[in-house]
């Protein structure tokens, strides 16, 4: 293995892991203003707010040009370390004609003068998976609402941190879960919740997605360009790809896991019991890197041992009864899917086979197509906004999602997707690496709403909520 890349696991994990993200510190001047900054979000909503964004690499990018489109929020800040990324955003605020916002690029914590600003209500986190926590705790200390983007969590004790600083701050944190929002994903909620499959019973769920051409990536087009990764990587290539490396688990549960959540209330009158995960062999990585006309068997990543099993599987126990699997799948070559499977008493749904089938409705034992069920059980969000959802990115659902969390901040209002359910569906990453490194053992879920689960209800997307 390369020098650069001879971290050993134990060295990356404790790299990746929150250690002490509690005891970050906040701003300078932050703290003073905290309990003035909750106090005035709280006295009455806002009409407009001003939004500050930590990490403009792609993704912060898809979010900064929402907001862009808006009249009711305004970028007023921007956080990068990466200089090209920071220029092409402010090339794209400058062509749709908007003010420069400040710019803070000092260091990879020069997101704290950032939260120093009293003039920004609201921050999107998009950066690197093993800063988001950190700069989650740290933007709801400063009094700021809070959305973050996904991944997989590295601690139990960094979910703990999610949930302690929410209750100890009253700051909302605001899960950026966007495939909630699917279309279909929403239709099929409205369907579960109008009964079409009766009692929930089983599902199945997962990230089902070839990121060869992502882990490894020069930069030289945007995929299949090359083997590098690390130092010489490009966009995720320079930080992803180490998570392959040096850990096996299901390390992105939470495209898969969000819907599924949704559809059987978890946190909300249910929760999630224990899980147990295996893994595969590791072939798919190597054989890319050897195969590849870039690569080959004396290329130095060749030498690379990845510690990722190609296709990792979590089964999930709820308290309810129902069984769900996951399915994590990067490493190989197959089309992109991620492979729900929503099953009651009366009937399932496939997202595979764009299948579905309605006891009493379907002609007996025959796959339907399951198109004209989802025009008519169309989600009366997605009914009353998709026009303004046309071009925005993921088939529009990542609308819903920024606009979710504009609306949720002029009102410092409880998102959909909060901080209890970010600790359960992250904790599902540390969790099945347990499983997976004590032979499959059944590893139990902390219940991170501390017994609320049983008196809370699921309100997303009903009424006028988002």
């Amino acid at each position: 293995m390369a020098n650069q890349k001879s971290l050993d696991r134990r060295t990356f994990i404790q790299q990746s892991v929150l250690a002490g993200a509690a005891g970050i510190a906040v701003p300078a001047g932050a703290a003073e203003t905290l309990t003035k900054a909750t106090a005035i979000l709280r006295e009455k909503p806002k009409s407009r707010i001003n939004l500050g964004f930590i990490g403009v690499g792609l993704r912060g990018q898809s979010h900064v040009g929402l907001a862009l489109d808006r009249t009711d929020c305004d970028v007023v800040a921007i956080c990068d370390i990466d200089d090209k990324m920071i220029n092409s955003t402010l090339e794209m605020i400058s062509k749709k004609g908007k003010p420069k916002p400040a710019v803070f690029k000092n260091g990879e914590r020069g997101y704290l003068e950032l939260l120093a600003r009293q003039d920004i209500d609201a921050v999107i986190i998009a950066t690197p998976w093993r800063w988001h926590s950190e700069m989650a705790i740290a933007a709801m200390k400063a009094g700021k609402y809070t959305g973050v983007e996904v991944c997989g969590g590295f601690s139990l004790d960094e979910c703990w941190q999610l949930v302690n600083t929410h209750e100890q701050t009253g700051v909302h944190l605001f899960f950026l879960e966007n495939v909630c929002y699917r279309r279909d994903v929403m239709a099929i909620l409205n369907m579960v919740r109008q009964d079409l499959f009766g009692e929930m019973v089983h599902l199945e769920c997962g990230y089902q997605h070839d990121l060869r051409g992502v882990k490894f990536n020069d930069g030289v087009t945007p995929y299949d360009s090359g083997v590098e990764f690390g130092e010489k990587g490009f966009s995720e290539a320079r930080w992803r790809t180490l998570h392959s490396v040096h850990r096996n688990g299901e390390l992105y549960p939470t495209h898969g896991i969000g819907p599924v959540a949704m559809y059987t209330n978890i946190n909300r009158g249910n929760r999630f019991l224990y899980l147990t995960s295996m893994a595969t062999k590791t072939r798919g990585l190597h054989e890319y890197i050897v195969n590849h006309p870039k690569g080959g068997e004396n290329h130095p990543n060749a030498k690379v041992r990845f510690n990722l099993g190609d296709i990792v599987t979590t089964l999930i126990k709820t308290s309810n009864g129902e069984t769900v699997i996951m399915s994590h799948d990067t490493n190989l070559p197959r089309p992109y899917s991620l492979g729900f499977r929503v099953q009651g008493t009366k009937g399932l749904w496939m997202d595979v086979n764009k299948s579905l089938y309605i006891e009493g409705k379907s002609k007996p034992h025959t796959w339907e197509e399951a198109a004209s069920w989802l025009e008519k059980y169309d989600h009366p969000l997605w009914k009353r906004l998709e026009h303004q959802a046309e071009g925005a990115g993921h088939g529009g659902m990542d609308f819903f999602l920024l606009n979710a969390f504009v609306e949720c901040a002029k009102n410092n209002q409880e998102p959909p997707f909060d901080a209890y359910d970010a600790a359960t569906w992250l904790s599902i990453t540390p969790l099945s690496e347990a499983s997976i490194s004590m032979g499959s053992a059944p590893v139990e879920f902390p219940d991170f709403t501390r017994g609320r689960w049983v008196f809370r209800s699921n309100t997303f997307a009903m009424g006028d909520n988002y």
